[in-house]
């Protein structure tokens, strides 16, 4: 629950509203009996809410019970919400009292982006904004809203979910790989673009030959701007699990990794993304790319565990055994 201060609730935007006037003050509501919060008659922690807070809330509950649906009700819901833009039941009565009205539901969009200018993290507030573009069967102005609170937060989940879900129901792929690259230029570790890359190519492709090629080549080029980078790295084997033969056999894939091991990149990344290759093609025989070879890929691991990614080293000590034993295994077999 939020108490936002008197100067947000009653000056939005920088325009200055009517001074706040408690409820049981105002006349228009002398004919409605406010309902206070029962907590029983010994609350262990009672919640100390300001008296604006209080008040606000005890005449909403009234107007609950009694199901009214006015303007004056609709009101009510506004200051509500922005007393607690977390309460759903508020967010849910003002949608029932906007549709029993009629109200113009643009009118209701451009309420939601004054909440979620200042609830940008609020879920009740970004589900409200989607069922009113539900209703209204426009998304016209939602790629552009969410732009804007993107250029704030880069990784605001609210606002890549709402726009995922608006990109999704109405068909507006387009150009948001323009939009994504954009980011990436910006930003290369920004892992919320990289997820929203791998939605749109999900979703506008089958993952083709030349699909996995071009994507395959993107996240190369990127990782080679930063190396250390996890989101390229993730996004790399993401794309390659579409690839009929796997990470393993990936000659671009695994020509690019040796290279930059021999040049003398030690990124973490690098040395997991050559351990898995060298699980998926497992043999005991070297290969020209030696550090593939099995006996390679166990001392990879423990350059992991003991220098590059000591806080798992459990974990690469344990890949190492696995390795150890496979190789043991073969070894016997022959």
């Amino acid at each position: 629950m939020s108490d936002n201060s008197e100067d947000e609730l009653n000056c939005v935007d920088g325009v200055e509203e009517t001074p706040w006037i408690l409820y049981r003050n105002r006349d228009e509501w002398s004919d409605v009996t406010p309902l206070p919060q029962d907590d029983g008659p010994h609350p262990i922690v009672a919640i100390a809410y300001s008296e604006k807070f209080k008040d606000a809330y005890d005449y909403f509950r009234a107007i609950l019970k009694s199901g009214e649906k006015s303007d004056r009700a609709l009101a009510l819901t506004e200051d509500c919400t922005w007393l607690n833009p977390a309460n759903y039941t508020v967010w849910q009565y003002r949608r029932e009292i906007l549709q029993a009205l009629g109200k113009d539901l643009h009118d209701e969009l451009k309420y939601t982006d004054k909440m979620i200018k200042y609830n940008s993290k609020n879920y009740q507030v970004w589900h409200h904004r989607k069922v009113i573009v539900e209703w209204l069967q426009d998304p016209s102005d939602e790629l552009a809203f969410t732009e804007t609170i993107l250029c704030k937060d880069a990784k605001n989940y609210h606002a890549w979910q709402h726009r995922q879900w608006c990109i999704q129901t109405f068909n507006l792929y387009d150009k948001e790989l323009e939009y994504v690259e954009q980011l990436l230029k910006n930003d290369v570790r920004n892992n919320s673009a990289w997820n929203q890359r791998y939605f749109v190519i999900s979703n506008t492709t089958k993952f083709e030959k030349e699909v996995i090629d071009k994507e395959i080549d993107f996240a190369l080029e990127k990782i080679e701007l930063a190396n250390e980078n996890e989101s390229a790295w993730n996004y790399l084997r993401g794309v390659l699990l579409h690839d009929p033969n796997g990470l393993g056999y990936n000659e671009k894939v695994r020509l690019k990794c040796y290279r930059m091991y021999e040049s003398g990149c030690r990124t973490n990344h690098l040395l997991a993304c050559m351990i898995d290759i060298s699980q998926e093609t497992f043999t005991t025989e070297e290969f020209i790319l030696s550090p593939y070879f099995v006996d390679s890929a166990i001392g990879l691991c423990k350059a992991l565990s003991k220098k590059h990614d000591k806080i798992r080293r459990r974990y690469w000590d344990y890949i190492a055994t696995v390795l150890q034993d496979k190789m043991n295994e073969e070894l016997e077999s022959d």
